[in-house]
């Protein structure tokens, strides 16, 4: 036992406060298709540095989208994922400028209120009678990748995108996952090339492997047997409580 904490670099109370956290994140994420980001590394922060978590959530994240894939994989909507990730590449540069440029917390506190704002329309009956065209789902691949570069969070538009759109809650679910992954995906590998994923980063990642999975599990057995309706309150409920957080970190 004292090998293993030793290596995972974490004390006994660690360890099992980082189980529970990685175990709640990952029922989120495999409920709800999104929000475990946060939880992981807003809890994972306090016992163990956050260089050492980001890497190893993005890792979670590839993980669990792997994970669900094979559920999710015929409901996807494919045309409007290419085009999202199109936007979401393009634009990631054009953040990182903004990055150096422009205030973090005011960037922050701008993404915060949008979201909370759109995501309380959304709750009160907002939706659009037809799926985007072109132009517009790219557009909202521009602006998550604008986030991305900028304060490295990317899924609030995607999320409001699809719950906006008449798709229906599982076609949205499954996109928004598969959108995650790919840009994940991309991330992680950008982390690996300046040598920020080392191999006590990889090792935490293996020996939770099996808790992120067991959660990923019962969430989607949880979504299986949620009406839709109910799914989409939890989900925009989830989306607000995000947001709010976001606010009141950066205030």
């Amino acid at each position: 036992m004292d090998f293993v904490l030793g290596a995972l670099g974490l004390s006994a109370c660690g360890l099992a406060f980082s189980i529970v956290a990685v175990l709640v994140g990952a029922f989120i994420k495999g409920y709800t298709g999104f929000g475990a980001s946060m939880v992981w590394v807003t809890s994972l922060s306090l016992v163990l540095p956050p260089l050492q978590v980001v890497p190893m959530v993005l890792m979670f994240e590839v993980a669990t989208s792997v994970g669900l894939l094979r559920h999710v994989w015929r409901e996807v909507e494919w045309r409007s994922l290419w085009l999202l990730l199109a936007g979401t590449c393009a634009a990631t540069p054009v953040g990182i400028y903004a990055l150096a440029s422009l205030p973090a917390d005011a960037l922050r506190i701008a993404l915060a209120l949008v979201v909370l704002v759109a995501a309380i329309l959304i709750w009160r009956g907002f939706a659009l009678k037809e799926a985007p065209g072109r132009t517009a789902t790219v557009g909202v691949g521009l602006l998550a990748g604008f986030l991305n570069g900028s304060m490295a969070i990317v899924g609030p538009p995607v999320i409001l995108f699809y719950f906006a759109t008449p798709l229906g809650v599982a076609v949205g679910r499954a996109s928004m996952v598969t959108y995650l992954l790919g840009t994940d995906s991309i991330a992680t590998g950008m982390f690996a090339l300046q040598g920020l994923v080392g191999t006590e980063i990889l090792w935490r990642t293996v020996c939770f492997l099996p808790v992120l999975l067991l959660g990923v599990a019962a969430g989607h057995r949880q979504f299986i047997g949620t009406s839709p309706d109910t799914f989409r309150k939890l989900a925009l409920l989830l989306l607000m409580g995000l947001s709010i957080a976001l606010l009141v970190r950066s205030l």
